[in-house]
């Protein structure tokens, strides 16, 4: 019985193409369409790049993922993976050219618009796309997954517009412009790593989904599975190296306030409401909300570095924003001399 499970499964799979011809060409001829360089192409690219060129600097999530589903960035995307199972120069081709003059118009107007405004820093959503990790690749591979079987499955294509947020492919192309904009390379070297993730990781499981469904004969398709596991092992390196490095990030801003909170006198006096740490600074910055109804004085902070350098092997800058903490009672102010002071 094992057996017979296993040659079915074997010849499922690792057989012939299981679709007919006339499915194998509307596909074909659907993906065509998609990856198509048209007008239609080109103004929801523009109109996109600004939504989410805008929305990163006004750093307004919501107005992000709107950009994102307005984003045609993977239906090209999709065509050149079923083009390098087919080895279909045509259909490659023309995905190619719809997603380097996509991306390439998303990096000019985003740089323009950057150098435009002029804005000194940017916001943390921003940043957030500037340190991609392994959890981006599993995002790119599955929700790639889901819009390829999505394509080959009609009754499930509402779920396009989640797909479409989830690998997010718009907002890491303008991070890059806003990068260029600002010399920043750092940031426009992590947004491209993000960016070529999503893409490898799209690619990859839309052909495995094709493959899986019967459009794709293994024999044919195995070559180009196989080139693109390859580049997508080449990710794992950085992406690894980055997901450590949050790691140790995450661990390192428990252990700081943990040693802040829990280890000094000036934190029974005070309320810490909010704390975050900038990497990116040298010496790293430690930003601390906190309520307090004593202001907190130079000496102290000086002496709080000291004390979180010490515990924690490197130096730290911390920045307090205070907010004063007042009591109030019904009971009337006494003045000096003793009178009561009216409220006229």
């Amino acid at each position: 019985m094992v057996r017979d499970g296993l040659q079915t499964v074997t010849n499922r799979y690792f057989g012939g193409r299981r679709v007919s011809p006339m499915a194998l060409k509307h596909m074909r001829d659907s993906l065509m369409d998609d990856s198509e360089l048209n007008r239609d192409y080109i103004v929801m690219t523009i109109g996109a790049c600004i939504i989410a060129t805008l929305g990163l600097l006004s750093n307004s999530a919501a107005v992000i993922i709107g950009a994102m589903l307005v984003a045609p960035l993977m239906l090209p995307i999709r065509g050149m993976a079923f083009g390098f199972l087919e080895g279909d120069i045509e259909l490659l081709k023309e995905g190619a050219k719809a997603l380097g003059v996509g991306t390439a118009i998303a990096i000019a107007l985003s740089t323009a618009l950057g150098l435009m405004l002029g804005l000194s820093e940017y916001g943390s959503e921003v940043w957030a796309r500037s340190e991609p990790t392994l959890l981006d690749l599993g995002i790119a591979i599955t929700a790639g997954g889901i819009s390829g079987f999505a394509k080959v499955q009609p009754k499930i294509s509402n779920t396009l517009s989640g797909t479409a947020i989830a690998v997010a492919l718009m907002p890491p192309v303008c991070v890059i412009g806003l990068g260029m904009a600002q010399g920043k390379i750092g940031l426009s070297w992590g947004a491209t790593l993000l960016y070529l993730t999503n893409l490898i990781g799209i690619t990859l499981s839309c052909m495995l989904a094709f493959w899986l469904t019967g459009y794709a004969p293994f024999q044919k398709a195995r070559k180009s599975l196989r080139f693109a596991l390859i580049f997508t092992a080449a990710l794992i390196v950085p992406l690894a190296i980055s997901l450590i490095e949050l790691v140790r990030q995450n661990r390192a801003e428990d252990s700081v306030r943990d040693a802040l909170v829990n280890g000094t006198v000036t934190f029974q006096r005070l309320e810490l409401i909010d704390s975050d740490i900038d990497w990116l600074a040298t010496p790293p910055e430690v930003r601390l909300t906190v309520y307090s109804v004593e202001p907190v004085t130079p000496t102290q902070v000086g002496l709080l570095e000291d004390y979180v350098a010490a515990r924690m092997k490197r130096p730290f800058k911390l920045i307090f924003e205070v907010s004063e903490v007042q009591e109030v009672t019904r009971q009337e102010v006494q003045p000096a001399s003793g009178e009561p002071i009216s409220e006229e």
